[in-house]
């Protein structure tokens, strides 16, 4: 049986210690996307989303109520889920400060965002025609997923969000992704992470699940 010195034991106990805190954002590192909704005069809105997951082809997006992509998907309820990598993090933020909301909501404002007609010229990114949705996707985006919605809801315990469920409908990947058929190789994808409010790419692979190559 090993044994550990008292130096080793104590030196544990304080790596495991913790502390009761109340952080202002609870972003723990999630990765990004640019969601891509339709205007009502038909051009696509780009938002930067850090609130996502998926579960088979359900998406489920946290998206703010006072935000154009909401209103946007309440009007339209299709949408493309763009992917971008971890050198995109500069046009990301970029969006970031912008919104599609010609009367800037008044807490937005005060936030620094400012209205923007076209984001795709202004970030210096390139629109292109989906296949079965009508917003347009982002080319330089390694992965793109259409997207339907089928159900939106506001929790009544934070009613300044909204959970959108979605429907992925048509998925898109860059040729150097795909590493066979239907399997991105996760050695070439990087996505951008959301931690803290800081963007940062994946570190060093630790290991594989017991189904990686089913």
């Amino acid at each position: 049986m090993q044994q550990y010195s008292t130096e080793q034991t104590t030196k544990s106990a304080r790596t495991n210690q913790h502390e009761t805190i109340n952080p202002s954002i609870l972003y723990y590192g999630t990765p990004v996307i640019i969601l891509s909704t339709l205007n009502e005069n038909g051009s696509t809105n780009l938002s930067p989303l850090s609130s996502s997951w998926a579960l088979g082809d359900c998406l489920v997006l946290g998206i703010g109520t006072q935000g154009k992509a909401y209103e946007n998907l309440r009007h339209h309820p299709e949408c493309v889920i763009n992917l971008p990598d971890d050198s995109m993090w500069g046009k990301v933020e970029a969006l970031g400060r912008l919104t599609g909301s010609f009367l800037v909501p008044e807490v937005k404002e005060k936030m620094g965002y400012t209205f923007c007609q076209d984001k795709f010229r202004t970030v210096g990114l390139t629109s292109q025609r989906s296949v079965q949705v009508a917003p347009d996707k982002i080319a330089e985006c390694p992965l793109q997923i259409e997207a339907l919605v089928e159900h939106i809801r506001i929790p009544e315990h934070t009613p300044n969000m909204a959970i959108v469920e979605v429907k992925a409908v048509k998925v898109h990947a860059h040729s150097h992704l795909v590493s066979d058929v239907n399997k991105i190789d996760p050695k070439q994808w990087h996505p951008l992470i959301y931690n803290f409010r800081h963007y940062y790419g994946l570190g060093k692979r630790q290991g594989e699940n017991f189904r990686a190559d089913k």
